[in-house]
Order: C-alpha cells, then sequence, then structure tokens
C-alpha cells in the first residue's frame, strides 16, 4: 500500500519522519513517495525531488522560481496518480501542496495537509483553497482545530511532534556536554535559517552580530547549525567577507537541539527553530529578513503583530523580533545580551515556556497517525 508525501524543508522532514514513524508500525508494508528530506529516506521515502527545491519564502523569491516550481508539482502530481497512492499527505509546504493536494483531490485521492497554515496570521482567504483542497488538516496548535471547523473542514489538533521529542527540563548541561564545550564560557546559538535564501539575508548579518557580542565578551563562543553543504558554503562566505575567520564560531552539520541546549542564548530565524529554543526554555531573539518587495506585501498582509511562533502562542511579545529594516548587528547583539544576562527575564521564560511545552505535547504522531488509518483500513 502507497501514501504520497511531501515535505518542502527541514521541519517538515522532521514532521512527516515522525508520522511515518508512526504508520509504519501500525503497517510495516506501507511504502511512501514523493518529495522529502534525510529522516524521511532514512525511514524508507522514494523522494522523487530533492527537498530544497521547494526551501524558497518571499515573493520575490518565489516569483522567480514559479515556473520552475509549477512544471515540478505537474510531473509530480502526475506520477502520483499513476501509481495511484491510498491516500496523500502534504506536510507544510502550502503554496506547493495545497495546488497539488486540490487536483489529487479531484481525481480521488484523499488528502490531509499536516501543519495548518498560518491563516490567523495573514492571508486568511486561504482558507477557501484549503476546503477545495484536503479532506483533513492536522493542526498544531489547540486554536486552529476550531477555526477549520467553524468554515466546514474537518480538522484534528494534534499537538506538536516537538514538545513530544523533547522532555521537559534542563538541557544545558546535556547540550555542552555533546558538544565537548568547554566550561565558563558564555554560549550563544546562532540560527540563520535551513533554505539557501534564508542565508542570502541573514548570514552577513549573522556574523556580524557575533562580532559585535565578542567586543563585549571576548570569551563567548558561537554555535551554528547548518542543514546543508550549500547553507555552509554561504555562511563561509560571510565570514570570509566580513573577515571574520577568527571568530569563535563553530559550524555543525545539523545538531540544531544540542546548539541550542548548550546556549544561554539563541539568535534564531523566524521559524518553526523558535519553538525548538522555548521548549528548551531558552531565552531568545527572533529575527528575520527577505527582499524588501516581499517584505511589503507580506506586512500589509499580517492580522497579528508577532511573527515567532512563542509570542503568537502566548499572544504577547514574550521575547523580542527584531525585522527587516531594524534587523541591524547593533540591534540584534544589544537585545541578545539583554536576555542573556537579566535573570528576572530568565525566570519568567522559563515558567512561560514550560506552560507552552505541556499545551502542546499531545502524541502528536500517533494522534496523526490516528486520522489517516481509516483510510489506509478502507483500502
Amino acid at each position: 500500500m502507497q501514501i504520497g508525501i511531501v515535505a518542502g524543508e527541514a521541519s517538515g522532514d522532521f514532521l512527516g519522519a515522525q508520522l511515518m514513524s508512526s504508520l509504519l508500525k501500525r503497517v510495516p508494508t506501507l511504502r511512501f513517495v514523493g518529495i522529502g528530506g534525510p529522516r524521511m529516506q532514512s525511514l524508507g521515502l522514494d523522494s522523487w525531488y530533492p527537498m530544497e527545491r521547494l526551501a524558497v519564502r518571499g515573493y520575490v523569491e518565489v516569483i522567480r522560481h514559479y515556473a520552475g516550481l509549477v512544471a515540478m508539482r505537474a510531473r509530480l502530481k502526475a506520477r502520483l496518480l499513476a501509481t495511484g497512492p491510498r491516500l496523500f499527505v502534504g506536510v507544510d509546504a502550502p503554496d506547493f501542496n495545497l495546488a497539488l493536494e486540490a487536483g489529487l483531490k479531484r481525481s480521488g485521492v484523499p488528502t490531509i495537509h499536516y501543519v495548518s497554515p498560518s491563516l490567523w496570521a495573514w492571508r486568511g482567504g486561504r482558507i477557501r483553497a484549503m476546503a477545495r483542497s484536503v479532506d483533513h488538516v492536522l493542526a498544531l496548535f489547540p486554536f486552529e482545530e476550531r477555526l477549520y471547523r467553524d468554515a466546514g473542514i474537518a480538522a484534528t489538533y494534534v499537538g506538536h511532534p516537538l514538545a513530544d521529542s523533547i522532555e521537559p527540563g534542563d538541557w544545558t548541561h546535556w547540550g555542552r556536554e555533546q558538544l565537548k564545550l568547554q566550561p565558563g564560557r558564555k554560549i550563544f546559538a546562532l540560527l540563520p535559517g535551513s533554505r539557501q535564501s534564508e542565508l542570502q539575508y541573514h548570514a552577513k548579518i549573522f556574523v556580524e552580530t557575533a562580532q559585535c557580542i565578542v567586543r563585549r565578551f571576548p570569551e563567548a563562543q558561537f554555535l551554528v547549525p547548518l542543514v546543508s553543504r550549500e547553507t555552509r558554503i554561504l555562511f563561509e562566505a560571510a565570514q570570509y567577507d566580513a573577515q571574520a575567520q577568527d571568530l569563535p564560531i563553530t559550524l555543525l552539520f545539523g545538531h540544531a537541539r544540542e546548539a541550542i541546549a548548550a546556549a544561554d542564548a539563541v539568535l534564531v530565524a523566524s521559524g518553526t527553530a523558535t519553538l525548538e529554543a522555548a521548549l528548551y526554555r531558552k531565552p531568545m531573539v527572533i529575527t528575520y529578513r527577505m527582499s524588501p518587495t516581499s517584505w511589503r506585501l507580506i506586512s500589509r498582509m499580517r492580522y497579528q503583530p508577532w511573527v515567532g511562533l512563542p509570542n503568537i502562542i502566548a499572544g504577547q511579545f514574550l521575547v523580542p523580533e527584531i525585522l527587516q529594516d531594524q534587523a541591524t548587528p547593533e540591534n540584534l547583539a544589544q537585545a541578545l545580551v539583554n536576555v542573556s544576562l537579566d535573570p528576572a527575564i530568565q525566570r519568567n521564560l522559563t515558567e512561560r515556556f514550560a506552560g507552552m511545552h505541556e499545551l502542546l505535547r499531545r502524541n502528536a504522531s500517533e494522534r496523526a497517525a490516528d486520522v489517516a488509518m481509516p483510510w489506509l483500513q478502507s483500502a
């Protein structure tokens, strides 16, 4: 029995792999085809295209790659229909997956969309596309389920697999032990994103932020987890351009969890990594930059002032967000130093992040598999 599944970036690869694992425990003969990263491929996914081709963010960037993405989606749809999947699961990547799901649904393939698009944050009109495209939505946050049900779309709040995979507690010692870090140094984790397009906007600023911090804390150490050879090349180029080869930066291939856990504070590009930092109870500064045109368009469609998941869940500016033109190295460095030094901030964040962890810890992958199983059992 075959399931089609498509994930478009590292966080989707994680979610997809967790769901695949839960389904394989129930139906060991399942075969998965589509697009995914190394985690999904390690569980047997036959990935027909590199996942990196979907990892494009921002209107200008998407337009530049639009024709290629449309052509790839058409070929993928044709190949999926030719192989006859019993079910299709689109993991996040709504700009790519919703149109694919709509075509598959019209052809009689049941479709599940795992991770609600941020309709409550911006582009609320997309809920009509969801109704055309999906049979069921798997929502990661509790307030999303009612939004879909009110619109007549079947939805289930499953919780967040990250909250399931991280045990509550203080992981700092574990992270530093795993990475063999010297004691007594102030540790900053820098997470510039998983997409090449994100590194193009973030790498230089993150390097210069580290330069600002090290002038104040010469003993500081910086951990930079990167997901691919291409993103590492971009970051190293930014170091070279800034003449920062001597900075105490350790580039890691993966190991984002260890880096976050080990850190005194985290500078993180907006995305799932912000939630990961919250689950590890870490003070953080959230930032993001994109092309000026993309920023203007997205800013006009935002429904709320927050972009980081910890702030969205909290419904307030729990952690600083320094975005676009305000995201200068000086501003980011000052904010990062502030959150790393203030014990009152750290106590408050620890308490609030613990509450988030409890809210989101729901055995998400098993709940998601529960939703998928009726379509598989009816085969």
